[in-house]
């Protein structure tokens, strides 16, 4: 998988950073990201941002990281482990219980605290260059086990 970092990034390894760390400085541009569990593990996601009126990556990240996006692309695949986690969904079903149920959007955010994501990204020019990109990413990477769900 080096290898392909490399060639993704013009032969530099990218730079992964844990997910809260990178909502604050992924560039607010256009272009495609890339996500892993944890720090040393394969890639679990690859997904893209559009201009996002002006916040492009970062923007993208946000709206995950409050909980938004729950019915698509990372969030959702997200959302989907942490439902299938046992312990996680009974933590829940216990706060529920006590009378502390919680909103979806504060669902989501615990899943992406579980889920422990590191991220690194590339900027391209436009949100076309970067829907491009994401698919050659994904082409290329169709023997691995992504959480992509178009494929």
């Amino acid at each position: 998988m080096a290898e392909f970092d490399a060639c993704v990034y013009g032969g530099e390894l990218p730079r992964w950073v844990h997910f809260e760390s990178a909502r604050q400085s992924a560039p607010q541009l256009p272009g495609v990201y890339l996500a892993r569990e944890g720090t040393d593990s394969d890639l679990v996601h690859v997904g893209m941002a559009g201009e996002r009126r002006g916040q492009g990556i970062r923007g993208r990240l946000t709206t995950y990281a409050r909980g938004k996006a729950l019915a698509s692309g990372l969030g959702e695949a997200v959302l989907d482990r942490a439902l299938a986690d046992s312990q996680w969904l009974r933590a829940r079903l216990r706060e529920a219980k006590t009378g502390h149920a919680r909103r979806a959007t504060q669902w989501g955010v615990l899943a992406f605290e579980r889920a422990d994501l590191h991220i690194s990204w590339t900027v391209t020019p436009d949100r076309t260059a970067a829907n491009a990109l994401e698919r050659q990413i994904i082409s290329a990477l169709k023997e691995y086990t992504l959480w992509n769900r178009l494929r």
